[in-house]
């Protein structure tokens, strides 16, 4: 139950936004100190929390009034996994990144994109042009890359735009590339002469006049990784994705948030940031916008939009020729003789004034040209720069629907949400289980009364398997997509928990065979394939962060399903009760993968075979060999370079 302690926790006045509102040149740190000071160590409140039983109804009202959902009162499974959740602030205040007042909340997304990385980059670069006064990006991995200047060229848009305004913007960038100095001071300032060369890349003063950028590298040794990625503009609109900004084939997954949601995650960037914002951020002194009107697509005429040289480009759709679909997503409808939009690229930038804008965009750049088929479009769109000649092998006859990277969303009120994140632990050991985010995954499994679907690049986290069983054995459909060969030379580390095809082996060998049915576990394919490709070869792979339960409850975000993500690494996910939502979540991923299509493992064996019988290349299988703790030690080197992603 929700001790007194975490009621009061969650009922206060004060937030570490509120008291930077009240003195913007204070540190974050020195807030979260003076709020949360005296903090107890994990271990001693898990033991005590797993003793009590299941939520009661007395629990779940207790759990609602801890949080701000708005007009619409969570479902039950909502307040299940919110209460659970919130009863491990008892040893840690601040184990959930975030002020406990602002754990609850509501809010909406008008677009999710499910897409290889560049089309999450062309928003964020969309939305950092569009700031009128600051941005607060985060991610785990920042390297010079086509990816990163898709966000360069936001940047350097929005500085053109600050100086016809006549009004400077300021922009704050928070990445981990490990360094000595962390030991001393997690929280390292990046010089400019640092950050404008070398792997990094990001604009020169010079070349953004009218930007007051700070940059810090973030990561608390040994293990405390900051794997997460978001970002926060105007505190109006939110970001939460699963790409770090670097050139991968990885296919990846962003939420557009809006509403009082974004507070919660303004709230993260500040206690994520620590030190002193120097200079503090323009909205951090004045009261959060929240209430909308919201960017939902239908509900403007957009203008032409604008070339990054201040040039006209063609007229975009008008935003009355989209139409409902049943499954929670918009489609354009109109047929038009204009040319196809130009795509937005490095050496061509092109900034759209809204979300429709943009999907239109991307979408014109799916269009076969000349004498291409739908899937040399799609293989064209997927390629990105690191395996520009990888061909595709799917027939267009079973590409049942057009790909849609941008799935933007009908208008909707504000549904109930929560922060269900982690903090980062260095130690290494496994004592920092007791989380927001793992009691979150583990409450909506165990209280799931129909199905389970996951979507994570590698799922091994100890705690995961034997609640995964659980409910396949009450006869809950569990479903999930992993990426053949992800990591698997980190993932074979002592303590790591293993790769992908050893795990969906352990699972359907402890299994009855009646019981086997309920359990499908798939390998990533991509949308223009027919068999799964290993990780190693980096053609396609997956790196999605996605659990669906019930229909109607998803969380979203950072956080993997491997022991790096359950006990080490910092990670921001959201919570959302909302079943049209999961519904479109789901359809995009049907009609962007061709997972469900070709990537069924077996349900006797776990192991995934072609028609021919045969596994496919490069996999590991169920034995990694004698010396896997080798391998795993070169992986664990690549994860430090940034070679392998997270």
């Amino acid at each position: 139950m929700i001790s007194d302690y975490v009621y009061e926790l969650c009922h206060a006045q004060e937030t570490v936004s509120s008291a930077l509102a009240k003195d913007p040149t204070r540190s974050p740190a020195s807030a979260v100190e003076e709020f949360f000071g005296n903090i107890k160590t994990p271990s001693i409140v898990e033991s005590a929390h797993h003793q009590k039983g299941p939520a009661t109804p007395e629990d779940l009202q207790r759990a609602f009034e801890c949080g701000r959902f708005g007009p619409t009162r969570p479902s039950d499974l909502f307040l299940r996994i919110f209460h659970d959740a919130l009863c491990t602030l008892e040893g840690d205040p601040m184990v959930g990144m975030t002020s406990p007042p602002l754990l609850g909340s509501s809010g909406v997304i008008p677009l999710t994109i499910l897409s290889v990385l560049p089309d999450i980059c062309r928003h964020m670069g969309n939305c950092i042009a569009r700031a009128e006064h600051e941005v607060f990006l985060a991610t785990n991995f920042w390297q010079a890359s086509d990816a990163s200047t898709l966000i360069t060229n936001g940047l350097r848009e929005l500085s053109r735009r600050a100086g016809q305004r006549g009004r400077r913007a300021v922009v704050k960038i928070l990445y981990d590339r490990g360094n000595v100095k962390q030991v001393i001071d997690n929280h390292q300032n990046v010089a400019e002469a640092d950050y404008i060369g070398g792997a990094i890349k990001l604009p020169s003063t010079e070349e953004i006049p009218n930007i007051d950028m700070q940059v810090v590298n973030y990561h608390r040794p040994m293990l405390g990784t900051f794997h997460s990625k978001f970002m926060v503009v105007d505190r109006k609109i939110g970001i939460l994705c699963s790409n770090n900004i670097q050139d991968i084939d990885n296919f990846e997954m962003m939420t557009h948030l809006e509403g009082p949601i974004v507070e919660s995650l303004y709230d993260v960037c500040l206690i994520s940031w620590s030190n002193a914002l120097k200079p503090p951020l323009p909205c951090m002194s004045t009261a959060p916008t929240t209430s909308g009107p919201y960017g939902f697509a239908e509900q403007r005429r957009h203008a032409p939009s604008v070339h990054f040289k201040g040039e006209s480009s063609p007229p975009a759709r008008d935003s009355s020729e989209f139409r409902h679909s049943e499954n929670g997503v918009l489609n354009e409808t109109a047929v038009t003789d204009e040319p196809p939009l130009p795509e937005d690229t490095t050496k061509d930038p092109h900034y759209d004034i809204d979300l429709a804008g943009e999907a239109a965009r991307v979408q014109a750049s799916l269009q076969p040209v000349g004498s291409e088929t739908r899937t040399n479009a799609i293989t064209r769109h997927l390629n990105t720069t690191i395996q520009p000649e990888t061909k595709g092998d799917a027939p267009d006859s079973i590409l049942e629907d057009e790909m849609t990277p941008y799935l933007l969303h009908p208008s909707h009120e504000p549904f109930p949400m929560a922060m269900v994140c982690r903090k980062p632990w260095g130690t290494p050991n496994h004592s920092c289980v007791h989380t927001p985010q793992n009691e979150a995954f583990l409450s909506a499994i165990r209280n799931a009364t129909t199905d389970v679907f996951i979507q994570t690049p590698n799922l091994n986290a100890e705690p995961l398997i034997p609640a995964l069983l659980d409910a396949v054995r009450r006869g809950i459909e569990v479903t999930y997509y992993v990426c053949l060969g992800y990591n698997d030379a980190g993932e074979l580390l002592p303590f790591q928990g293993g790769i992908n095809e050893m795990i969906c082996h352990k699972l359907y060998t402890s299994l009855e065979p009646a019981q086997r049915k309920n359990l499908h576990t798939y390998f990533y394919v991509g949308k223009d394939m027919v068999q799964p490709i290993h990780n190693k070869f980096k053609r396609r792979s997956a790196h999605v962060k996605l659990l669906i339960v019930d229909g109607h409850i998803g969380i979203q975000g950072n956080g993997n399903q491997d022991t790096q993500s359950w006990y080490h690494s910092q990670e921001i996910n959201v919570m959302i009760d909302s079943a049209m939502i999961c519904a479109a979540w789901k359809e995009g991923i049907r009609r962007n993968e061709n997972t469900h299509l070709y990537g069924a493992m077996s349900q006797e064996d776990g192991i995934w075979r072609d028609s021919e019988g045969k596994e496919a290349e490069g996999s590991i299988g169920l034995d990694p060999g004698k010396f896997s703790w080798a391998k795993g030690i070169v992986g664990s080197v690549q994860r430090v370079r940034g070679v392998g992603g997270f």
